[in-house]
């Protein structure tokens, strides 16, 4: 069991007063998940033997540091709020769910519907996505670093989603104001999305999200992507693409 003390206490899951050690193999998620809901900004933890577990790490809402040491599943980060966390290996369905601030970073890949719902914060996928990629994202900026599937940003309202590879079939599908940024090629656009000017401004917000990612890609290398506000009202004219 993972019991969360003060750090003066010296708990004995404390190498030091603000670095904890939890290890899985052990310890179950959800007393992993109630004391990180106890922490206290600055303090700095480390998750071992992963194994896949779900829902990981969520709903942080002080300035720590954690770090997964392997693969996470399901969820993974969901409803993050401050501070940072980090998995090395993949994560699966859901990672960073709903985040709200702070920052998510994956070292591998990410299954489908990464940062669904997100209203803000940074979430870096160093590796590829699976489809459904920031769907219904309302603030969140997301980084990735290979490719992404198949309907990513689908309704995306709000936020930046930066794609150094290639993107899968329907990219922006219903897209609100969102903007996307894609280095590769995309395999088709979605509904009411269409490729857009890259304009100084945007140059200069896509240097500050590479940057941001830890990345040195060169900005002039994409293609921008948002909505061509055809949709925003019925039409019947456009019955077919609702």
């Amino acid at each position: 069991m993972v019991t969360l003390t003060a750090p003066e206490t010296h708990s004995p899951n404390a190498t030091t007063p603000d670095t904890f050690s939890v290890d899985l193999a052990d310890s179950p998620v959800r007393d992993l998940n109630q004391a990180l809901h106890h922490a206290t900004d600055g303090q700095a933890w480390t998750v071992t033997n992963p194994g896949g577990k779900h829902s990981l790490a969520v709903g942080i809402n002080a300035d720590v540091s954690v770090t997964v040491e392997g693969h996470a599943g399901y969820y993974a980060a969901g409803m993050h709020q401050k501070g940072q966390v980090t998995i090395t290996g993949n994560a699966g369905v859901g990672l960073a769910e709903n985040i709200m601030s702070g920052r998510v970073q994956v070292k591998g890949d990410a299954s489908q519907s990464a940062a669904a719902t997100g209203h803000g914060g940074l979430v870096v996928i160093d590796g590829n996505a699976g489809a459904r990629c920031g769907i219904s994202m309302k603030g969140v900026d997301i980084v990735v670093g290979g490719n992404i599937g198949h309907m990513s940003a689908f309704m995306a309202q709000a936020g930046r989603l930066v794609v150094c590879g290639d993107a899968g079939e329907a990219l922006g599908d219903s897209i609100y104001e969102a903007r996307i940024y894609v280095k590769g090629s995309v395999a088709s656009l979605g509904a009411d999305c269409i490729e857009k000017p890259m304009k100084a401004e945007h140059l200069e917000e896509l240097e500050g999200l590479l940057t941001a990612a830890g990345r040195a890609e060169d900005p002039t290398d994409f293609k921008r992507y948002g909505s061509a506000r055809n949709l925003y009202h019925f039409s019947v004219h456009n019955s077919t693409s609702y």
